[in-house]
């Protein structure tokens, strides 16, 4: 394999975990601000009565998408490393030459 392929293959690979990541979090995030509306609006509803609001345990999308971002985090350092192989062997290859 080319060490200019093996840069390429580690760039894009580290380009589609950046976008997975972010898909994650606001992913992630949307689901929080949804639960801290609904709880909102309960509280309101119960505004008179002195029952304590819980927190719903985490919804699968939630759990989902957790996964999803340690999936990309770990995807990300294989290709940075990947990358970082690439450069070495790039700067072996030309001490070689010279």
């Amino acid at each position: 394999m080319d060490v200019q392929s093996s840069f390429s293959a580690g760039m894009m690979g580290l380009r589609r975990a950046s976008e997975g990541v972010t898909e994650a979090t606001v992913n992630i995030n949307r689901e929080a601000v949804n639960q801290q509306q609904l709880r909102d609006q309960d509280a309101s509803a119960r505004a008179d009565s002195d029952d304590r609001i819980q927190a719903k345990a985490a919804s699968p999308t939630q759990i989902d998408n957790l996964v999803q971002l340690t999936q990309n985090k770990l995807q990300a350092e294989a290709n940075v490393k990947s990358i970082q192989t690439a450069d070495e062997m790039m700067g072996t290859l030309i001490d070689l030459k010279v």
